[in-house]
């Protein structure tokens, strides 16, 4: 007699292709958003856009990472097997916005771009969740 064993389950998480969507929306509406105030003459804002969304792509990054460890973590894995570079993870984490703030300060500081077009361009990680997620809701709709 054999046994068959069901073959494992390999569907991608929940929110897995809005999160990767993210991920390429954030440093493409960065440049959009440089390659427009360079078109306007604004070299010193098309930085800053740039690098603030760089910055967010970061913290988006840095998020992700550390949401995956809390959670691998809590899913039951063998106390034996810790995933590599977790520590640096959990630190990470805990430490993102004095990273993003130290991040901010060296580029106002150093290149002496507008404080406003880091802050905007910041807003890139709210602006790629709202597409990725309007993007995820009209492909249901279909």
């Amino acid at each position: 007699m054999t046994s068959v064993t069901p073959e494992p389950v390999t569907a991608s998480p929940v929110g897995h292709r809005t999160v990767r969507r993210i991920i390429y929306l954030i440093p493409a509406f960065g440049v959009a958003a440089g390659l427009l105030a360079t078109l306007l003459h604004r070299l010193d804002w098309a930085v800053g856009l740039i690098f603030g969304s760089g910055l967010a792509w970061l913290n988006f990054w840095w998020m992700k990472r550390g949401v995956e460890a809390f959670t691998s973590t809590a899913g039951g894995q063998p106390a034996g097997e810790k995933r590599r570079g977790q520590g640096v993870t959990y630190l990470a984490v805990a430490l993102r916005y004095v990273l993003i703030g130290f991040g901010l300060y060296g580029t106002f500081n150093y290149l002496h771009v507008p404080l406003l077009s880091l802050v905007i361009g910041l807003c890139a990680f709210a602006a790629a969740t709202i597409t990725a997620s309007v993007w995820e809701i009209l492909q249901s709709i279909e």
